[in-house]
């Protein structure tokens, strides 16, 4: 008797590509729950959590009354929810939200120039300065809030009860 018979099976009972296949499949399972591969986060290998601040720069936000975005929550010792690069951080402390005045450069009769107030009525653009305080896990690339790299110039999305725009990473402050 052949070891392979002329359609391609084994001692004629089983067929070759049909064991090949068994054998990808057992192979791929064994590879799932025997070496599942590494599931810790970036954060979580040799990092030591330290508290935070954060600086960010919100430039242009079309808002009628500033005063409503502090009655419900951002404001100093307030909380608002975080995501960076799409993925939710969760809530962090405002530390401290400060309006920034809006102004115009004027060009002085001597050539010189001047910062004064802008002196639309009308103008729904605000300025803000706020500083966030958290806790972050340091790693050998910087910090890290939750999963993802925390750097200046990176976008960060706040929301809240009647809020969601972006601001920009200026500083960073380790405590630790």
């Amino acid at each position: 008797m052949a070891i392979l018979d002329s359609k391609g099976r084994l001692f004629g009972k089983v067929n070759i590509l049909d064991l090949g296949a068994l054998l990808v499949i057992v192979l791929v399972i064994f590879g799932i729950f025997v070496f599942p591969g590494t599931s810790s986060s970036v954060a979580q290998l040799n990092a030591k959590t330290v508290p935070i601040e954060v600086d960010l720069v919100v430039r242009g936000l079309n808002v009628r009354d500033p005063k409503k975005l502090e009655e419900k929550g951002l404001k100093d010792g307030g909380k608002t929810k975080v995501i960076i690069r799409n993925q939710p951080y969760g809530e962090i402390e405002i530390k401290s939200v400060q309006l920034l005045p809006r102004t115009v450069v004027v060009s002085q009769p001597d050539g010189s120039v001047k910062e004064l107030p802008d002196p639309k009525a009308n103008n729904f653009s605000t300025d803000m300065l706020l500083t966030l305080d958290g806790k972050a896990q340091v790693t050998e690339d910087g910090p890290v809030l939750g999963n993802s790299k925390v750097k200046i110039g990176m976008p960060f999305e706040l929301e809240g009860f009647n809020y969601n725009f972006n601001a920009t990473v200026i500083d960073i402050r380790l405590q630790g």
